[in-house]
Parts: C-alpha cells; structure tokens; sequence
C-alpha cells in the first residue's frame, strides 16, 4: 500500500503554551493569563494558544491516516526545541518532507519512522513537534494496511511479548487542584493529581507548608469520596524544581521534607516529579540520584520521577543508567519520533525503572490516542490523561482508547 499524498492542516492544542522562565521569575496571573512579558526566544505573551498540525496520508486505497504534530507547554525550556508555531512549520513539511514520503510503500513502521526521525534540513533534524506527528501518521497507516490496533504493530514489530492489558491512567489538575481531584476520584483514576505546584511563594509555600497541607486534605479526600475502602491511588506530584528553589538545592534538607511528605501522605503511595532542576543534565542527573539515595538512607517510599532535562531517548537512557529516579516521565513530544517512545519505554522495563508515558496538556485528541496503543503495546507502568487540564475530557480521550483497543485485540485472539 503506497502513499500517494500528504496533507496538512493547522490546528489547535488542548492547552496552550506557556513561557516557564517567566512564570517561575513570578510572573501573576490575570484571569486565565499572566502578567508581565516574556522571557523565553519566541513567545510573544506569557501564555499564547497551543498549535498543532495534523498531517494526514492519502492511501492509494482511499484510506487516510493520520498524526498529530504537537509541542509540549513549556516549549523552549528545560532544553526542548523551540516554540512550534503550525504556519512555521507547515511549508517545511510539505517542501521537505511529503516529496521524500508520496510513493512510498508501506511495509514497516519501525523503518520508515527511524528514517523519518533522522531526517535533516540544512544540516538539523526536524523540530521534535513534526517528528512526533509524522510518525505517528506512519503508525496508523501501518495499522491501517495490517488490519489491526497501532498496538499490535508495536507489539509484533518491537517482539515485545508484552500482554496487552489495562495501564494505570494519570490525570493532571491544572491549578483547579481541588475541585479536580473530586472528578478524578469519581471518574475512577489510578493516579492523581500532578497539581501544577510551580511557584514557590503562592503554590508550595516558602517551607513547602503549603504543598504539606495540599497534601494532608488529599488524603482526606481520596477516603472520604472514594467508593470503596480498598480503593487504591497513587499520589503524584509535579512540582517543577520548587522543592529545590524552596531549600536551596540541599540534599538533606529535600530529603527531610520528602520524608516527611510521604508520612502524611501514607498509605498512598507518593511520587514527586521534578522535585529541583538545576539547569544542566549531568549536573540534574547527579542532582536527583543524591537525593534518591538520600531517601532510601532513610528508608522512604517516596518517589522520585526524572522530568526537566530529561528530554530525548539519549538522556532516559543516561538518566536510567546512573539510577537517577524511580520513574521516569517520557514526555512523548520531545522525543521527536514515536518510536523513541517505543524504544523509551523498553529500556525503562529492561532495567527496573518505572516507564511512565507521559506528555503534556497541550497536545491533541490524535496523539493522545496514539500515545495509549504505545503505552499498551509496551506495558508503561502509566500512562498520562491528555490532552487538556480539565480531567474529564482527558481521561475520556485515554480511557476510551484504551478499551477499544483491548477490546479489538482480545477479539482478534478468539478468533
């Protein structure tokens, strides 16, 4: 089956973008804004729309498939490529990539995304964003031209020998982190919240006495709505290097407020993502695998998930090997192709870390669903509700993909 034409369109994301540097130097919020001007190359405000581009193949048979090109929140921090803007973005696509994919047979997803993924422009890859979605849109056309789930490409192609079952689902909160918990309680997720605890003054608390009292009605929470007392949730926490900013980067002194953290958090399990970022990837790697042991000195539960400064398949693989976390985020958009997700993913179980199939709210319906069949294929130990804040609209999305390919494989195994 070959390809016979690519097409474009502009779209938009399910959150939008927002300038990190800016809002962790204090920039205040107005309305559903911020205030103040931004600091990072590219943004024109604070917080502007999410763009996307979906790129569809034309099939010689008729059938179109289709991916996402989508650019996580915190575009041009943390490393990451720069912000991606769909009017950019498009012309590159159809002048660079589309004449080197019309005619092309589909055979291989693996092949035909690495070639992808490796392709230059003027001596550069392609922004991660264009990565993302065009390999995507190779997944669904293999599925398409196979005849069953992205999952099950993944899983045949990949020999994963992984059952395909149901993976834990992550819902994040925005800054409603209160009113969205009780959705994410009632609506049945397996870990919650995320909570967006990005500033130090009005969010953690310059002690971290607030995200302790978060924390403490959590809990409450959880036991006072849930259905049934042997209800079990995971609490996971993002809060990007305020831990840090907080305790100056202290090792013992983190490791003593994490402590603690855990001990009002029990008997729920706790995860703390980001917990400091210090700017450079070796110096974070070293920065997080101190802490680890420190916690483990103190034979903590706690923890901790690898996020900032971990970006590409190249630095999972760094991160994981020097035991720098307990889990690592694969926040699928900056890893360019969807087969470094893939390839992500394996590595994590391969060697005992937690693999979480992450992302951002500002992505889109497509790549969320992609993301699930990759998720599944592979057996994540989580995979993340998106896109969007809102929790209900998110967890439908995962969820609702999740069954439906399940539901088709086991179909497919009675047969």
């Amino acid at each position: 089956m070959k390809i016979v034409d690519i097409v474009c369109s502009p779209g938009r994301t399910g959150f939008y973008f927002d300038d990190q540097r800016a809002i962790k130097q204090g920039a205040e919020f107005d309305g559903f804004t911020y205030v103040g001007e931004a600091v990072t190359e590219g943004f024109s405000k604070i917080r502007q729309a999410g763009e996307s581009i979906s790129v569809m193949f034309v099939l010689e048979d008729g059938q179109v498939a289709h991916g996402d090109c989508a650019a996580v929140q915190y575009s041009g921090a943390g490393g990451r490529d720069p912000l991606f803007l769909a009017e950019e973005f498009i012309p590159i696509i159809e002048k660079h990539i589309a004449p080197k994919l019309i005619g092309r047979e589909i055979i291989s997803f693996k092949e035909l995304a690495e070639e992808v993924d490796n392709m230059t422009v003027e001596g550069k890859k392609l922004h991660t964003a264009i990565r993302y979605g065009v390999t995507q849109a190779i997944l669904d056309a293999t599925s398409k031209v196979k005849k069953v789930t992205m999952a099950e490409v993944i899983k045949e192609e990949y020999n994963t020998n992984i059952e395909l079952k149901r993976i834990p689902i992550f819902t994040q909160s925005g800054d409603d982190r209160y009113n969205n918990v009780d959705k994410m309680i009632i609506k049945g997720a397996d870990v919650l919240p995320h909570a967006l605890f990005n500033n130090v003054e009005t969010k953690l608390g310059k002690k971290g006495e607030k995200l302790k009292e978060y924390i403490a009605w959590l809990k409450k929470r959880i036991e006072t709505l849930r259905a049934r007392e042997e209800d079990t949730f995971i609490l996971h926490i993002d809060v990007y290097g305020t831990i840090g900013l907080a305790f100056n980067n202290d090792t013992e002194k983190m490791a003593d407020y994490l402590e603690e953290l855990g001990k009002i958090a029990s008997p729920f399990k706790l995860r703390i993502e980001g917990p400091m970022d210090v700017e450079d990837r070796e110096k974070q790697v070293q920065a997080l695998k101190e802490l680890r042991l420190a916690l483990r000195e103190r034979k903590s539960k706690v923890e901790l998930v690898a996020d900032e400064w971990c970006n590409t398949l190249e630095d999972i693989k760094l991160f994981v090997d020097e035991g720098a976390a307990d889990m690592v985020q694969i926040k699928t958009p900056d890893l360019g192709g969807i087969n470094n997700t893939v390839e992500a993913i394996l590595y994590c179980k391969e060697n005992g870390i937690g693999a979480y199939c992450g992302g951002t709210c500002n992505e889109t319906d497509r790549s969320a669903q992609v993301c699930v069949n990759v998720a599944i294929a592979c057996g994540a130990d989580q995979c993340l509700a998106k896109p969007g804040m809102g929790v209900d609209e998110g967890f439908m999305i995962v969820h609702n993909e999740m069954n439906r390919v399940l539901a088709l494989a086991n179909r497919r195994n009675m047969l």
